[in-house]
């Protein structure tokens, strides 16, 4: 698949897949909608870019079996040229409204990028009164959600290259940045300085990333989110801990992102310290293994069941509410994809795990005074999984 310099695909649609995947998941059709561009998915799903600024409703109908149909306004009467299938025009909002009925007539279960409760955020892009409209038709609306990511989140084994080859890179990156704070602590060392190396290192290294990367020390560590900024950026010294999350892609289309989390510590870490980070990491492995059996196995694993995982190992040791996120998320060519995420606590995320799914397990304790989080990523491939890059095992030692 080609990517355009605005993300979207601009091959043509895989019209017989996406009907094998309705008729598998007991569907009618998939009635696709956008206005002013507000759905990438559809653009990505359906193959092909918009040749002007999408200013009126389209709607596009994939049946379970048959051909494709599709409503457009008259003054953008050419907006689903590029699709097959038959498309009727209107003017009238009455017109729209008996155009819509017409395309589901003798449906009962239609799927949108609809999500009950936003439980998918990634997937709720069509506004509630477009919902509503369809409805009224008595349509039932299903979540595209599992459809998505059949489409969005099984990587080519290109992609999957991609993702490999920039774990490599941002693995060495990753060691040589522990190094530089080591050899900087005398002379003097903070957040903001490595930042400023990794995103260096990252350019030299060929690779691309939205922002980032995160290097927190000692309580910012226990923001998971926390980014280094002029306002908040603190030394680093003899006797701290330091948080790394990096994430990154190699600079060029389709290319998958890697995104991993480390933690080291200046000197020798006391035992609290030491027993967080293996507690976390214990987590982290029960999560993974979770997935590797299943897999091997050949059995359903959905996301929910990974967190469950990594958060029952987590809160047996008595650190459940300091566990503030979900295990983790989808990774794709955006390093949060529309894929299956391991989560029971933010959202319950039922979507099967895909073969060809790329996500992040990364289990997190948070306190006031520090926080350890150990971030891998796993890659599901048939009969198999596993981890794609190096796996932290113990705190790296700085300095």
């Amino acid at each position: 698949m080609a990517k355009l310099s605005n993300g979207l695909f601009s091959n043509r649609m895989d019209l017989a897949r996406i009907q094998d995947a309705l008729r598998r998941e007991k569907l009618d059709g998939w009635l696709f909608f956008d206005h002013h561009e507000r759905d990438p998915l559809a653009y990505r799903v359906l193959g092909f870019r918009p040749a002007r600024h999408v200013t009126r409703r389209w709607y596009y109908l994939i049946p379970a079996s048959g051909e494709p149909r599709g409503v457009v306004h008259r003054v953008e009467p050419r907006m689903l040229d590029a699709l097959p299938g038959n498309k009727l025009s209107y003017s009238r909002w009455q017109e729209q409204h008996a155009l819509v009925a017409g395309l589901v007539s003798g449906m009962k279960r239609v799927a949108m990028q609809y999500s009950p409760d936003c439980a998918i955020p990634y997937v709720a892009m069509v506004d509630a009164g477009t919902v509503e409209l369809v409805r009224k038709y008595g349509i039932e609306v299903v979540s595209s959600a599992e459809l998505i990511q059949q489409f969005e989140a099984r990587l080519t084994s290109r992609q999957f290259q991609t993702h490999i080859e920039a774990g490599r890179r941002v693995d060495r990156i990753r060691a040589a940045a522990f190094r530089f704070i080591g050899q900087k602590l005398v002379a003097g060392v903070d957040e903001i300085a490595v930042r400023d190396y990794i995103r260096d290192e990252f350019r030299q290294a060929g690779l691309v990333t939205d922002d980032g990367p995160i290097v927190a020390v000692n309580s910012h560590a226990g923001n998971p989110h926390y980014e280094p900024a002029a306002e908040t950026n603190s030394p680093i010294r003899q006797g701290d801990l330091v948080l790394l999350d990096m994430w990154a892609k190699l600079d060029e289309p389709d290319a998958v992102f890697y995104d991993i989390t480390w933690t080291g510590f200046c000197g020798d870490a006391p035992e609290r310290i030491r027993s967080v980070f293996e507690i976390v990491r214990d987590a982290r492995d029960s999560g993974v293994k979770a997935v590797v059996d299943a897999v091997a196995a050949s059995r359903e694993i959905r996301g929910y069941e990974v967190d469950d995982a990594t958060r029952r190992h987590i809160e047996a040791h008595g650190y459940g509410e300091q566990f503030v996120h979900r295990t983790g998320h989808s990774i794709g060519t955006e390093v949060h994809g529309t894929g299956a995420n391991m989560d029971n606590l933010e959202t319950h995320d039922e979507r099967r795990i895909l073969s060809g799914a790329l996500f992040s397990v990364e289990p997190g304790i948070y306190l006031q005074d520090f926080g350890i989080r150990s971030e891998v990523d796993v890659f599901v491939d048939g009969t198999s999984a596993a981890t794609t890059g190096e796996v932290q095992r113990e705190l790296v030692r700085i300095g």
